[in-house]
């Protein structure tokens, strides 16, 4: 028996064996890893990038891109129409005639997003006072259409839990705009660099999509596919831009009020957790759409399953938190330079609402699987309008960190919404809900006594030695929650691995 035999039989001996067999568990499982490995690799990549360009591009760069994403974002909000997870949802989305009719659908929402944008540029540009704006939201906008042009194979292989051929396209093509934003850099040393790379994703994906997914789009399509499509983006419609006001509403409010420096210091901040959160978010999107789907009919085990990633997020995300709350000014001194130190406020309020806001995202992917966008739409819509309501009185009132204040109470609200409306969808018992969540919770609270012991023993505050210090805490904290579920999965208590 060779090496490599070797140690594949042991790592199979040590895994549980319903992941080492062909059921949905462990097609998960194997999809997960694709899904982690791809996403996790775009994340180190996008973290490397961050810390050298902090170095070579002023703040107000950072301040400007915030700004073009944020318009960018919005016109897509009003053109979304769900293509992807339309497919996914859809019995028949991988027959051939509703895979040309969701490259339609996709190329016409980019095409008209292009139209959208590059007329409305100028106005933009001269709102915020800056001339050189309405040049770099053409260019960035540009690299939408590539976006649009993906191959629908490629959301098929999703559908299908092909997870590895997704992971090439999605994070391979992000890969190729952070290398290009690097190397352009240090030509560029300013905002155009940013803006090259955003585009060199979305080009990225495009190429990559045709390559690992061949296929050649139709001249025309098929009219009850089409139809089919558009009824589940009835669902959809004028969510993603209610969302996006929830999610965006303080760079437009922000960019207003203060300074392109302190916008890009307050983005930088607030970027640096919401890159490892959208890692998870993607991933666990990404393998839980296809994996509810496939199970829409089985409430008790949805159930169990959103119970058990619930937990999970909870187990992961609470130490993280406490590492944040008291490390959190030391890493940004450490990853970016001293004066993004400035942000450490506001990124423990959005490591908050990273955290409510993953754990609500997969009662939304349920929502979703289940063929009910419409009810996810009524809990943003409050989000929504409370984020207008609040955003700009807390900017004026508590200055950068308000923007982030004013989220925090949004998604609160919006999550608690939520919970609520899982009871009457699966018949989720709101008990067993509160458990998942407790666990990591109280967990945590070990890693809050030992920060406040070395305080107490007057332990250093330096950037490295806190930092190490933190990271240490959170390992030990992690240590004991799987010593805690081992145990209980030991007296036949836990259910970790039943699906």
């Amino acid at each position: 028996m060779s090496l490599t035999e070797t140690i594949s039989l042991s790592l199979k001996a040590k895994l549980p064996a319903g992941l080492t067999r062909d059921s949905l568990k462990a097609r998960v499982f194997r999809g997960g890893v694709w899904m982690g490995a791809g996403s996790l690799t775009e994340q180190v990549f996008r973290f490397t990038r961050n810390m050298v360009l902090t170095r070579l591009l002023a703040p107000e760069a950072f301040g400007i891109m915030a700004i073009i994403q944020s318009t960018t974002a919005i016109v897509q909000c009003l053109t979304e129409v769900g293509v992807k997870e339309g497919l996914i949802q859809n019995p028949n989305g991988d027959k051939e005639e509703y895979i040309d009719a969701a490259w339609w659908l996709a190329m016409l929402r980019s095409l008209s997003i292009y139209v959208i944008l590059f007329a409305a540029a100028p106005f933009i540009a001269k709102f915020y006072g800056n001339v050189e704006l309405s040049k770099l939201l053409r260019v960035a906008v540009s690299g939408l259409m590539f976006e649009g042009a993906i191959s629908t194979k490629a959301y098929v292989a999703l559908k299908q839990m092909k997870f590895r051929r997704w992971a090439i396209v999605n994070h391979g093509g992000a890969i190729c705009g952070v290398l290009t934003a690097l190397g352009l850099s240090y030509f560029i040393r300013d905002v155009w660099a940013l803006v090259l790379g955003l585009g060199m994703e979305s080009v990225g994906r495009c190429v990559l999509s045709y390559i690992v997914c061949p296929y050649l789009p139709p001249l025309r399509w098929h009219g009850k596919a089409m139809r089919d499509l558009l009824h589940f983006s009835r669902g959809v419609f004028g969510m993603p831009l209610l969302n996006f006001i929830f999610m965006r509403a303080d760079v437009f409010v922000l960019g207003k009020l203060y300074s392109p420096t302190d916008l890009g210091l307050y983005a930088m901040a607030i970027y640096l957790v919401q890159t490892p959160t959208s890692f998870i978010v993607n991933v666990l999107a990404q393998t839980l759409m296809p994996t509810f789907a496939h199970v829409q009919e089985e409430r008790e085990r949805m159930n169990r399953i959103l119970l058990q990633v619930t937990s999970a997020i909870f187990i992961l995300g609470m130490p993280a938190l406490v590492f944040l709350v008291f490390s959190g000014h030391s890493l940004l001194t450490l990853v970016y330079g001293q004066r993004y130190g400035a942000g450490s406020t506001a990124m423990i309020v959005a490591a908050v609402i990273a955290l409510l806001n993953t754990a609500n995202n997969q009662i939304t992917t349920l929502f979703y699987s289940k063929g009910m966008p419409q009810l996810h739409r009524r809990c943003v819509a409050v989000m929504a309008v409370m984020m207008v309501l609040l955003v700009y009185p807390s900017a004026r009132y508590f200055g950068m960190v308000g923007g982030q204040l004013a989220a925090l109470a949004c998604i609160i609200v919006g999550y608690l919404f939520q919970i609520e409306r899982i009871r009457h969808v699966t018949g989720l018992k709101l008990s067993d809900y509160r458990k998942s969540v407790a666990i990591g919770s109280v967990l945590s609270l070990s890693g809050v006594a030992v920060y406040l012991l070395f305080r107490w023993i007057g332990s250093s505050t330096r950037p490295i030695p806190n930092v190490l210090l933190g990271i240490l805490i959170c390992l030990l904290t992690y240590g004991l929650a799987y010593s805690v579920i081992a145990r209980g999965r030991g007296r036949g208590t836990s259910s970790v691995f039943e699906w």
